[in-house]
């Protein structure tokens, strides 16, 4: 058996010394000799030689070992972040207060969910599909003293609940907008929306964002109106079908109604002969009014 040993030793001394050099030099976040792959001793088939098992070791943590690459891929876009004069601008137009609830999709770093919470008192999360930006996002949060009130959560976005969010930014591809589109018009009228770069196909937005590098867009979620609905105006009485497009409204030709507006819950009815009626719909939808108006659903639209 020591001859075996013996044996085994000297073929060890005897690999050249650059063959050593290259595995070491080939081993990733190899700092000491003893961080790199061990050797298994012929006597102990259950107890390797050295320090640590290279395909055992724990993942890198902390901002030395990560940092991430612009444009590195991810699981639906590449990784950009969006610059901190548009994220300020953003939340700005959003009148963000600590009132809010922010919800980021694909997070990133989290630095609109921190920017929302250190600057404007808002409650924040962040909804991030890659572990290791969600890890980092939570440093930079206690960095910045926020971590009670911006949290960061590792999920896809398409399978995860934000209905309860008062504020949505993102910052994805013209498609996914698409997608998420129809969830965000569901959503409680009045909910904010912002995107930096990409726009949501015919839903026009509110207002562009514009600082020297980048630019944004902002929507309000519109109540639902289309329908057939029973208006009294000052008096008069008269039916209008009323259609819908986002926040745009529109009645037939010819009618009492011409157009018509909706922002959140807020809407404005032009009539034929010019006047302007203002109002609010109420939270069940079921109604509508303003001075010297109001208007009771008939029945829902398409």
């Amino acid at each position: 058996m020591r001859r075996s040993l013996a044996f085994v030793l000297a073929l060890l001394l005897t690999v050249p010394a650059a063959a050593q050099i290259r595995s070491l030099a080939s081993t990733p976040n190899t700092e000491s000799p003893l961080d790199g792959p061990r050797l298994v001793d012929p006597l102990r088939r259950d107890e390797p030689i050295g320090v640590t098992r290279l395909q055992a070791a724990a993942p890198p943590t902390g901002d030395r070992n990560y940092q991430p690459q612009v444009g590195q891929p991810g699981k639906d876009v590449v990784w950009v972040p969006t610059p901190e004069p548009l994220i300020d601008a953003m939340l700005r137009v959003a009148r963000v207060t600590p009132e809010d609830f922010v919800v980021d999709l694909g997070s990133g770093d989290g630095r609109i969910a921190i920017a929302a919470a250190r600057d404007f008192g808002a409650q924040a999360l962040g909804i991030e599909y890659d572990a290791e930006l969600v890890a980092l996002a939570r440093r930079n949060a206690a960095r910045a003293n926020v971590a009670g009130l911006a949290s960061f959560r590792r999920a896809d976005i398409f399978a995860s609940d934000f209905s309860n969010a008062t504020v949505v930014t993102l910052y994805l591809l013209p498609s996914l907008n698409l997608r998420l589109r129809d969830r965000l018009l569901a959503m409680k009228p009045g909910t904010r929306i912002l995107s930096h770069a990409f726009t949501m196909g015919e839903w026009q937005p509110e207002r562009t964002i514009s600082t020297d590098d980048a630019f944004g867009y902002f929507w309000i979620v519109p109540a639902q109106v289309a329908g057939h609905w029973a208006f009294e105006v000052q008096g008069r009485r008269f039916a209008a079908e009323i259609g819908q497009q986002f926040q745009y409204l529109t009645m037939a030709p010819g009618g009492p109604l011409k157009n018509g507006r909706v922002t959140g819950s807020a809407v404005t009815f032009l009539a034929a002969d010019g006047r302007q009626l203002n109002g609010e719909i109420a939270e069940d939808r079921a109604q509508m009014s303003g001075p010297g108006w109001i208007a009771i659903r008939i029945r829902n639209g398409h």
